[in-house]
């Protein structure tokens, strides 16, 4: 059976970058802290991953960053930095980098879809079976996995952070004549609602990372003075 290669597409969490939508609400000290928890959920994912591992950092001046994750990843991991330019372009030139390496299947993930399980990781795997793209779409009208079997198509003017993202990338697959499965919904954390929802989301995961996760959320005094209808 070919192997599908888990590319974790991610930014290193330092002070000031990466979901600055949760700083004003947050400040950057605590948004960073739940960047950092965000990303080793995603970590955990790929410890548990059977075939090989891409870890693609935004910078390639945080390689080194990468190979200290890549440390504690049982299967083979290769370290591939992203481009210049949109989410699109970048997800373009890494599927193209990796093809020239002899990879052929893949199932791209961010570093912020904490309530991705082996159930859906399998669900996806056996999709590519017989589709082309495999989509998890997420509750906000995102996607939190795209796995493929084929070159992605364009992706450089799809609506990125948007709600209407999932729609797009799937229309540009079928209008590149690609098959499409479409999966159950699961979520990422873009917004403070979404922090908001951890606890309830979380409460029965009992994965090491997702209890970490958990508990820092659930601590954070901004969590407990907001108010309720933001929930």
């Amino acid at each position: 059976m070919t192997k599908i290669a888990l590319v974790m597409v991610c930014k290193r969490p330092v002070l000031g970058k990466g979901k600055q939508r949760l700083v004003a609400r947050l400040g950057i000290g605590k948004t960073q802290q739940i960047a950092s928890a965000l990303l080793a959920c995603a970590l955990e994912d790929a410890c548990e991953w059977p075939d090989p591992v891409v870890i693609a950092p935004a910078e390639a001046s945080d390689s080194e960053w990468a190979q200290a994750l890549a440390a504690v990843i049982p299967s083979p991991v290769i370290i591939a930095p992203q481009v210049a330019g949109n989410l699109g372009q970048r997800l373009n030139a890494l599927d193209q980098t990796l093809r020239a390496q002899g990879m052929k299947q893949f199932a791209f993930i961010g570093s912020d879809a904490p309530g991705l399980t082996t159930a859906d990781y399998l669900a996806a795997r056996v999709a590519l079976q017989h589709s082309d793209v495999a989509l998890i779409p997420a509750l906000d009208g995102g996607v939190v996995l795209m796995a493929n079997r084929c070159a992605w198509p364009d992706l450089s003017t799809l609506p990125w952070s948007s709600g209407q993202l999932g729609i797009a990338l799937k229309n540009v697959c079928h209008r590149a004549g690609l098959s499409v499965a479409t999966l159950k919904q699961n979520y990422d954390v873009d917004e403070l609602h979404d922090v908001m929802k951890l606890p309830s989301l979380l409460q029965q995961d009992v994965r090491p990372a997702r209890r970490a996760l958990l508990e820092l959320v659930t601590t954070l005094p901004s969590f407990t003075s907001l108010p309720a209808n933001n929930a």
